[in-house]
């Protein structure tokens, strides 16, 4: 069954780069990413798990946890950091789960019909604090995921869950929010003291909360 926006992440327990871990355990109350690969020494997936590594300290920032899935076994991991530290002038400093078996891939619905080979597509899940799906993308083979994108993605969800506020086209953390409509004006003064701009009744924008 497909994992939809707002459903509880499915737990597992499984082994990994860095010791065997059970999923939810191991976010405690961070934010996490799951990205998932077709396979081991494939060579967008490479570049894709080398950039990972370069903005952990971005990640960090964030309160972000990253764990990458693929369903070849540990040994074959363990070759391939060696390729992307080398090629992508990076040190791997998060765990890739070894799924084998497949049964991280089947949980996350990340084996598709018509994917070839039957190996899992590339897919994404952001999940909060409270272990529920906040984001699913499901990425073609030829195309590199964008993770400039998914760090703008956990700024909104971050500002989001704590304020009465969306984010509009192309936003980027210190822009101007848009307050969503459940707020009435008499609210918004009070809830957003830096004042707001009033374009429709429904389309009112103020500076970015936590600014």
């Amino acid at each position: 069954m497909a994992i939809r926006l707002g459903d509880d992440a499915p737990n597992f327990t499984a082994d990994t780069t860095e010791g065997t871990i059970n999923f939810h355990e191991w976010l405690g109350s961070s934010w996490g990413i799951l990205f998932s690969h077709p396979k081991d020494f494939t060579p967008v997936c490479t570049t894709e798990l080398g950039t990972v590594a370069k903005i952990m300290p971005d990640l960090k920032q964030r309160g972000v946890k990253v764990i990458a899935v693929s369903v070849d076994p540990l040994d074959s991991h363990k070759g391939w950091i060696n390729d992307i530290n080398e090629t992508q002038r990076t040190t791997m400093n998060y765990p890739i789960i070894a799924d084998p078996d497949k049964k991280v891939a089947t949980l996350y619905d990340m084996i598709h019909p018509n994917a070839i080979d039957n190996m899992t597509v590339r897919s994404v899940f952001i999940i909060g604090p409270d272990k529920k799906v906040k984001l699913t993308l499901t990425y073609p083979a030829s195309c590199g995921r964008n993770f400039d994108e998914l760090l703008r993605v956990v700024d909104s969800l971050q500002l989001t869950s704590k304020f009465k506020v969306a984010t509009p086209a192309n936003w980027k953390d210190g822009e101007d929010c848009i307050i969503t409509p459940a707020v009435n004006d008499d609210e918004a003064k009070a809830l957003f003291p830096k004042g707001f701009k009033t374009v429709k009744p429904y389309l009112r924008y103020t500076p970015q909360p936590n600014k």
